[in-house]
């Protein structure tokens, strides 16, 4: 790729994960072009639909999540390692639109794109969940869909406007129904 082709592709990428983390995955690609000084036939070029623009910038995001959730699972106890990973989807979610939308398939469905195996967040989402129950820190009925259900509810609350005390209170109500009784 040419220097002034790949300066331009990562500067929509830089415009487009400013933009969809503050205003949501609904503004026009016509409109990030123009936020990034380009034509739309040169967002076009290096994203030929809006999709796959989305799916550029959930693999960087998504991809910054599942190396935390590794480090998570490498230092720390299963239950702490679970737990920690849920607030940290549930705190990076809250403050970015877009991946708020993403995560709760609004939009766009970010587990539909980030299967990769180095950025599979379905699997590590899984690995640190079953670590969790084996170590019984974590309700033995507890399923993946659940655990998404739960995040999702936690950011529905952000709806009603950012408010970092709430937003903890709905993590550690979800946190306490997902414990395992001791």
């Amino acid at each position: 790729m040419r220097a002034d082709a790949e300066r331009n592709r990562k500067r929509v990428l830089e415009v487009a994960l400013e933009t969809f983390a503050a205003e949501g995955l609904s503004v026009p690609v016509a409109e990030i072009a123009r936020r990034a000084g380009v034509g739309t036939g040169t967002v076009s070029r290096h994203f030929p639909t809006k999709d796959s623009l989305y799916e550029a910038i959930v693999l960087h995001l998504v991809a910054e999540i599942v190396d935390r959730a590794r480090q998570l699972a490498a230092t720390r106890d299963p239950g702490a390692a679970f737990f920690e990973f849920f607030a940290l989807l549930v705190e990076h979610s809250a403050v970015n639109l877009g991946l708020s939308q993403a995560m709760s398939g609004t939009g766009f469905d970010v587990h539909s794109v980030a299967l990769a195996p180095e950025h599979n967040l379905l699997a590590v989402e899984e690995e640190l969940l079953v670590g969790a129950q084996k170590a019984g820190a974590v309700r033995p009925d507890v399923v993946p869909g659940d655990v998404k259900a739960l995040m999702v509810g936690c950011l529905a609350r952000e709806q009603q406007g950012p408010d970092p005390e709430a937003r903890k209170r709905m993590i550690d109500l979800a946190c306490a129904g997902l414990r395992a009784q001791r």
